[in-house]
């Protein structure tokens, strides 16, 4: 345990805000993890929603991951153990927010998984449990994941499980130490199998009357014929305006590109921001960042 962190402060005094998705807030436990020379360090936040983690590397030091390269390891482990048990269902199904990583669904169609996109948001992946239930087809939910932080692996609760996350990994960490292999060496290979993988952030700020209307036309411009972004072709346009299979209407854009990338454009739920998630697979870290920059400056031109 953090001490510093173990009693609860509604001030937060230790962090200039509670999520572990936020690298500052990993420092203490960062510092006491290489104290303690730990192997895995696990941090959730005040509501114990969101899992953040750090393994320790070759060097000795400690990377934090992101929540999709800790959901691409879960989603992994958790098939690959399935089948071995065989105890995969017989309509097996994932569930992820669009803007998760692409790679997700390669793993789940290598493990024969159906892969259900959904709306930015837990409660959205809840809701596909209740509908397999309706259907009869309770035993068919495997795995639902986003990209931020939120892991669940079973029907026991409808929202983001800090809880489950946190146990799960845990039993992921040990079994494959069992085996000398580490956290990092299995992402390695999952992106040697499917191609290195990038996914990012991007939040424009838009304050005010006018940065409400500003972020209407820009999504607006959005909704243009665009052919490319970055020099990679538009393949397809999903727009959840209309309300996109099944889901409830919804402000959000996701763009298909060639060569397995993709961008989502949508406003922010709750600040007055407009946010960019691209997604990039290429042969390595150096030209998956090259694209993802490509694409970033030429997203940005729209946001002008």
């Amino acid at each position: 345990m953090v001490k510093e962190q173990e009693q609860p402060d509604g001030n937060f005094p230790t962090c200039p805000y509670p999520n572990p998705e936020i690298k500052e807030t990993m420092a203490l436990g960062m510092e006491y993890a290489k104290k303690c020379n730990a192997d895995l360090l696990l941090a959730t936040d005040p509501d114990c929603d969101r899992v953040g983690i750090a393994v320790k590397n070759k060097a000795g030091e400690h990377e934090l991951l992101t929540g999709n390269q800790t959901g691409m390891l879960l989603l992994d482990y958790i098939c690959s153990q399935r089948v071995k048990h065989g105890k995969m269902p017989a309509d097996p199904v994932m569930v992820k927010t669009s803007v998760t990583m692409d790679m997700g669904e390669q793993i789940a169609t290598h493990y024969g998984l159906r892969t259900i996109n959904v709306l930015t948001g837990f409660k959205f992946i809840g809701e596909q449990i209740g509908k397999l239930e309706k259907q009869g087809k309770a035993d068919s939910y495997v795995f639902g994941v986003e990209e931020s932080y939120g892991y669940l692996t079973g029907s026991y609760v409808r929202d983001k499980d800090g809880v489950d996350g946190a146990y799960m990994i845990c039993e992921m960490f040990s079994y494959y130490a069992t085996k000398g292999i580490s956290l990092l060496d299995k992402l390695d290979e999952l992106y040697k199998t499917y191609g290195y993988c990038l996914n990012t952030l991007h939040s424009y700020e838009f304050d005010g009357s006018a940065g409400f209307v500003k972020m209407q036309s820009i999504m607006q411009a959005f909704r243009g014929d665009i052919k490319e972004f970055g020099g990679k072709k538009v393949v397809k346009l999903l727009d959840y305006a209309p309300g996109l299979d099944g889901l409830p209407k919804s402000d959000v854009l996701k763009f298909l590109l060639e060569d397995n990338c993709s961008i989502v454009v949508r406003p922010s739920g709750t600040e007055p921001k407009l946010k960019t998630y691209i997604s990039v697979s290429a042969k390595n870290k150096e030209a998956a960042e090259k694209v993802e920059a490509e694409i970033c400056k030429s997203a940005e031109e729209y946001l002008k």
